[in-house]
């Protein structure tokens, strides 16, 4: 499939090439010019009356040459993504901490109650990593999942889930902290 990808890519002709051909092609033309056809336009154009200089502009003066050679100019896309407000960027920030701070909470918690012979960890998921230092990677997997989530629900399209855009970093956090208060409970 890469190798596909690539033959695709590479078959593509490069927009600058175009531009440099189309921008050639003028300077080849007027290259082959004759000196014999110059004095022959310089004489017949002596005969003839000067043309006045125009007040306004032509069309083929006031527009811009594209740089791309491209005859079209850019359309304003029918659909635009919507962006988080900075007010949100600061709270979904502050739940990212809390989060990331409450997993490291419960880790810590859990790491002293099963090595102190307190519990067990209840999570199966968790459960091979209670006993050594590798707990504390392991628990920042679900708050970066949390954060993730949100960050997607904050610009979302349906107005509901971009109004709840905070609750799975929050509920996320809650539920760290929560465990983690029961953990230091379970060793006192």
């Amino acid at each position: 499939m890469v190798l596909a990808a690539l033959l695709l890519v590479c078959s593509i002709p490069q927009m600058d090439d175009a531009a440099k051909l189309g921008s050639d092609f003028p300077a080849a033309a007027s290259e082959t010019k004759t000196a014999d056809s110059k004095t022959n336009d310089a004489s017949a154009s002596a005969g003839l009356p000067a043309m006045p200089t125009p007040k306004v502009k032509s069309d083929a003066e006031a527009a811009t040459p594209n740089p791309a050679g491209q005859p079209f100019q850019p359309v304003k896309p029918a659909f635009t993504r919507l962006q988080e407000t900075p007010r949100q960027r600061k709270i979904w920030y502050g739940l990212l901490i809390a989060g990331h701070s409450g997993a490291a909470f419960d880790a810590w918690s859990t790491h002293r109650a099963v090595s102190g012979g307190y519990g067990t960890e209840s999570n199966p998921f968790l459960r091979p990593f209670a006993g050594s230092n590798a707990i504390y990677a392991v628990t920042q997997i679900s708050p970066t999942v949390m954060d993730f989530i949100g960050k997607k629900m904050m610009v979302s399209q349906n107005r509901y889930i971009r109004k709840a855009w905070w609750i799975p970093q929050l509920a996320g956090a809650s539920f760290s902290f929560a465990a983690g208060a029961h953990n230091v409970g379970v060793v006192h």
